[in-house]
C-alpha cells in the first residue's frame, strides 16, 4: 500500500487560513497543536502535518476500502528532516517527505522495505491536472495499461483487464503534481 500527498506552499498561503478560529483544534490532535505552535515556523509544519495525513490517509483506505473523514484519528511524529510516521487506529505508515520553497510532498508505505519510484512535476496552467499526472506516470508502463479507480476513488492498475500487482497513488495541488507507485 502506498499514498501521497503534494501542498503547493504559495496556493495554500491564499487559499487556506490555517490561523483561523477552530481549524487546528479540528484537523490536529492535542500533541500536533503543541507542536506546530512551538514551531519555528507554524505554517509548514501545519502543511506538513496535512500532507503527512492525507499520504497516510490513501494508504489507509487503499488497505481497508473503507473513506472517513476523522484527522484527529491520525498522529503525526516527525523523526528526522525527512521521515516521519503517522498512525491511525494502531496502524502505522511510514512517512517520508520533501520541503521545498514551493511544496511539501509526503510519501506513506505501510512497510518501509518496499521499493518505489516517485516523480513530481510543475504543471503550471493545466486545467486537467489529473489526466496530466495519470499519463506521465503511465509513461512507465506499456501502452496497454490504464489507470482505473474503484468506488472508493483508490486508483488501481489494469493491463487486459486484469489487476496489476502494483499499488499506486497520484496528487496534485495547485501547480505541482505527482505519483508514486509500487510492487505489491
Amino acid at each position: 500500500m502506498i499514498g501521497n500527498d503534494i501542498v503547493d506552499l504559495q496556493l495554500a498561503k491564499t487559499q487556506s487560513n490555517w490561523q483561523r478560529k477552530g481549524f487546528l483544534e479540528k484537523q490536529f490532535t492535542a500533541e500536533e497543536q503543541k507542536i506546530i505552535l512551538n514551531s519555528q515556523n507554524p505554517f509548514l509544519q501545519v502543511w506538513l502535518f496535512w500532507s503527512m495525513k492525507e499520504a497516510a490517509y490513501k494508504c489507509h483506505v487503499q488497505e481497508y476500502q473503507k473513506r472517513f473523514f476523522a484527522p484527529k484519528k491520525f498522529s503525526c511524529k516527525t523523526i528526522s528532516n525527512s521521515a516521519g510516521s503517522v498512525e491511525i487506529d494502531s496502524n502505522f505508515y511510514f512517512i517520508t517527505y520533501l520541503i521545498s520553497e514551493n511544496y511539501i510532498h509526503s510519501i506513506a508505505v505501510k512497510n518501509k522495505k518496499n521499493v518505489l519510484v516517485s516523480e513530481l512535476f510543475f504543471i503550471k496552467k493545466i486545467i486537467n491536472k489529473t489526466k496530466i499526472v495519470t499519463q506521465q506516470m503511465l509513461t512507465y508502463f506499456s501502452d496497454d495499461v490504464q489507470l482505473e479507480k474503484d468506488q472508493f476513488g483508490v486508483p488501481f492498475l489494469y493491463q487486459k483487464q486484469k489487476k496489476l500487482p502494483i499499488s499506486v497513488s497520484t496528487s496534485h495541488h495547485g501547480n505541482y503534481g505527482g505519483f508514486v507507485f509500487l510492487n505489491i
